[in-house]
C-alpha cells in the first residue's frame, strides 16, 4: 500500500477500480481546506467492504487512499469536462457536490500546483491501472475493468430528483462488448432496485480512456446510490442489513459481466 492507493493482485481477468474511496488529505494541505471539505462527504464510502466478494472472484482491486478533494482520479488530467453544459466537479475541485467551498479564500491550488498533483497522485494511479491490465492481458484474451462508484442519492446542485439506485455507464455501449452490457442490465432488471443504463452517468474518465473492447479491455462503471448500503448522513455509517440486501445483485452484475468477458472472442481470433 502507498499513500496514493492500495493494490491487491488477483489472477482472474477482472480489475475492480475504486478511485474515490480515499478520504486522506495530506497534513501539509489540511489548513487550507474549509471545515465542510474536511468532512470529505463526497467520498465513495465503504465500497471496499461492499465489494469484498471481488477477491473471491480472483479480482485485482485497486483503491485510492487520497481524497478526491486533493485530486479527482476519474477526471481528465487537462480538466476537460466530461459532461459539457452540465454542472460537474473538476480535477482539483473548488466546490463540494453541495456547492460548499473546498478551500479557504485565496488558498485554492494554482495551475502549477494542479500539475504537481497530477504528477504526484493522478499519474501513479493510472500507471498502476495500465500495468495491471497489461499483466492480465498477457494471460487472458479479454479483461473486465469494473469501475466502482457511489454517490448521495439526492444532490440538487448536480441533478434533478433522486437518482436511480443503480446507474450503469459504458459511454452508450462503446467501452465494452454488447454482451457484457446486456448481462449487467439483465441483473439490474431482475433486482428490486431502480436502475438506468447510460443515463446521467455514462462513465467517467477511467471508463472512457481504458475501455477498448476491440483491444480486449471491457470497461463498465457502476454509480450506486449510497442509500442502498449506508447512511448518507455524517458520520456515513455502513448499514449491514442494507448492504447484505444489495450485495447479491452486485455479485450477479460483476460475475455475469466477468463470464461474458471470458466468452468474448479475442481480437486474434477474429484475424484483426
Amino acid at each position: 500500500m502507498s499513500e496514493i492507493f492500495s493494490l491487491q493482485r488477483g489472477d482472474a481477468p477482472l480489475v475492480v477500480s475504486i478511485p474515490h474511496l480515499g478520504s486522506a488529505i495530506p497534513p501539509s494541505l489540511r489548513e487550507r481546506y474549509t471545515s465542510a471539505a474536511l468532512t470529505v462527504a463526497d467520498t465513495d464510502w465503504h465500497l471496499d467492504r461492499l465489494y469484498a466478494f471481488a477477491r473471491e472472484l480472483g479480482a485485482t482491486v485497486i483503491s485510492a487512499q487520497v481524497s478526491r478533494y486533493v485530486i479527482d482520479l476519474n477526471r481528465p488530467p487537462n480538466d476537460e469536462s466530461l459532461y459539457p453544459g452540465q454542472t460537474t466537479t473538476g480535477l482539483c475541485p473548488a466546490e463540494t457536490f453541495r456547492g460548499e467551498a473546498v478551500y479557504q479564500p485565496g488558498r485554492a491550488p494554482d495551475a502549477a500546483e494542479r500539475a504537481s498533483r497530477v504528477a504526484r497522485y493522478w499519474q501513479p494511479y493510472h500507471d498502476a491501472l495500465t500495468a495491471e491490465l497489461t499483466r492480465l492481458r498477457k494471460h487472458h484474451a479479454n479483461v473486465l475493468l469494473w469501475e466502482a462508484h457511489s454517490i448521495a442519492s439526492v444532490l440538487p446542485r448536480l441533478f434533478d430528483d433522486k437518482l436511480p439506485d443503480l446507474n450503469l455507464g459504458t459511454l452508450d455501449g462503446r467501452t465494452c462488448a454488447p454482451t457484457v452490457q446486456q448481462v449487467v442490465v439483465d441483473a439490474m432488471r431482475a433486482s428490486d432496485y431502480t436502475w438506468v443504463a447510460n443515463g446521467r452517468f455514462k462513465g467517467g474518465y477511467i471508463t472512457r480512456s481504458f475501455g477498448a473492447p476491440q483491444r480486449g479491455i471491457h470497461a463498465v462503471q457502476l454509480e450506486m446510490c449510497q442509500s442502498t448500503y449506508m447512511d448518507e448522513r455524517a458520520p456515513f455509517d455502513y448499514l449491514p442489513q442494507r448492504a447484505d440486501a444489495v450485495q447479491p445483485t452486485l455479485l450477479r452484475m460483476v460475475s455475469g459481466a466477468l463470464d461474458a468477458v471470458r466468452a468474448c472472442i479475442s481480437v486474434s481470433d477474429t484475424g484483426a
